[in-house]
């Protein structure tokens, strides 16, 4: 079973917080996928990884590039795992498949966004009759993550 993260953004917005996140779990060795919504969306996020970071970016592509396979981080808009991930981050409500596939997942939501707090309470449920292990981490004044649950 995968280790569930749901990571509730209430004090920062995904670009501010995805990519400190996707860091750490890179310095780990570990292989990632991030799936979102929407293409444009995934073209943001494709230029915000490259310059994140005034001393750093991340590595990564994207799912239509070439050598998808190669990448470390891997964009996507679809459940495929083209990089051979051991680690998914779904974001805006994307759908979850296959979360017994992977050593850990992290669902990150906006908590100022209705649609999306409905869909991450719709996947904690399906996820937890799953007999999934999860947990809940929600951000606090100083934009640290506190686990409640």
């Amino acid at each position: 079973m995968a280790e569930i993260l749901f990571y509730h953004l209430t004090e920062s917005v995904l670009d501010e917080a995805l990519p400190g996140l996707v860091d750490r779990s890179l310095e780990r060795g570990w292989r990632v996928v991030i799936q979102m919504t929407s293409e444009e969306r995934r073209e943001e996020l494709d230029r915000l990884l490259w310059t994140w970071n005034n001393t750093s970016f991340l590595a990564h592509g994207t799912d239509v590039q070439p050598n998808a396979e190669h990448q470390p981080a891997l964009l996507t808009t679809t459940t495929d795992t083209l990089n051979n991930a051991t680690v998914r981050f779904v974001v805006e409500g994307a759908d979850i498949v296959g979360a017994e596939n992977y050593d850990r997942l992290v669902v990150m939501f906006d908590g100022h966004d209705a649609a999306q707090l409905t869909k991450a309470r719709e996947q904690w449920k399906s996820l937890k009759a799953a007999g999934h292990q999860l947990t809940y981490w929600q951000q606090n004044a100083d934009r640290r993550w506190e686990k409640k649950a």
